[in-house]
């Protein structure tokens, strides 16, 4: 392991374990790849193990590096604990860091450009990385791949720590001048016997909507499935489909001209947008002001569905 004159390879090889790539390590830690690269050279040198190796086109990592990543990473947070101590004051504009926000598209497209401007606004020196959210799965959190995650609350365990966002709830986007618009009051049936255009990651073509309706003895057409909400918007703004869309996603929608949202003529509970992350990163003062922002971000969103 690296000497104390050489703490900063501690944060390289946590960086090298956690990303399993070189490129993907420098950025995490706003280094050149060069600079990466000497700096696993010299961590073979000290560790006498060759930690990452070729593997077709990737890199993957040696049993040796296996074996010391979760106490790595221990040893990072701890390191970290030790210069900022709980309760110490922290000025953001001495923040050096990236961060890592796992998300679906719709918390991307609606809050990633009002969080990246206030992060440059008080931590010009943090970068802010949003990754996809192909599952609710909590690994990433417990081997420090993510930072944060932002959903709907999965099977987390004790090991996340969780804090209620905001209240969403789907609504119904139609193109302007869609026949359900000109008749007279949209009802569960008028609303049934549409076209659909359906978003899931996982290709599923029924969900709670259809639950509602089978309540009242009704069958909705889902024509087509996609994997995000940007696409259903595009289809149904240029056909007769009708999308379902989170209420948040589409307020924040800046280029809506074309289409138009209505309330599910037929009662769906609301769900809850919550912020996960594990607890060893509970009294870090650089991801308490994350989590503040981003609840600071939200918390209009938070009021509104409160009053509502």
């Amino acid at each position: 392991m690296p000497t104390e004159a050489d703490l900063n390879l501690l944060f390289a090889l946590n960086a090298l374990l956690s990303e399993s790539s070189v490129a993907k390590a420098a950025e995490r830690l706003g280094l050149s790849e060069s600079a990466m690269s000497r700096a696993l050279a010299r961590l073979r040198e000290s560790t006498g193990d060759q930690l990452l190796v070729r593997a077709g086109r990737a890199m993957v990592l040696t049993p040796h590096a296996l074996a010391l990543r979760d106490r790595v990473r221990e040893l990072v947070q701890e390191s970290r604990a030790v210069l900022h101590p709980a309760g110490a004051s922290m000025d953001p504009r001495t923040l050096r860091h990236l961060f890592t926000i796992r998300a679906n598209d719709g918390f991307i497209e609606a809050f990633a450009h009002q969080l990246v401007a206030r992060a440059a606004h008080e931590a010009p020196g943090v970068r802010l990385r949003f990754a996809p959210k192909p599952d609710k799965d909590v690994r990433p959190l417990r081997e420090g791949l993510l930072d944060l995650d932002v959903g709907v609350l999965g099977e987390s365990g004790p090991e996340v720590r969780v804090q209620a966002l905001y209240r969403d709830r789907f609504i119904a986007v139609v193109r302007e001048g869609h026949p359900l618009l000109a008749g007279p009051e949209i009802t569960a049936e008028r609303y049934a016997a549409c076209g659909h255009v359906v978003t899931s990651r996982h290709g599923r073509t029924v969900g709670p909507v259809d639950d509602a309706l089978a309540a009242m003895g009704l069958v909705r057409n889902t024509a087509v499935v996609v994997p995000s909400f940007s696409t259903a918007l595009s289809i149904a703004a240029a056909t007769d489909l009708v999308a379902l869309i989170p209420s948040s996603y589409f307020e924040h929608l800046r280029t809506r001209g074309t289409l138009r949202s209505f309330p599910l003529p037929m009662p769906t509970e609301q769900i809850t947008v919550s912020l996960m992350w594990h607890p060893r990163l509970d009294r870090d003062p650089a991801h308490r002001w994350l989590r503040g922002m981003v609840l600071e971000v939200c918390r209009p969103l938070n009021e509104r569905t409160r009053a509502s």
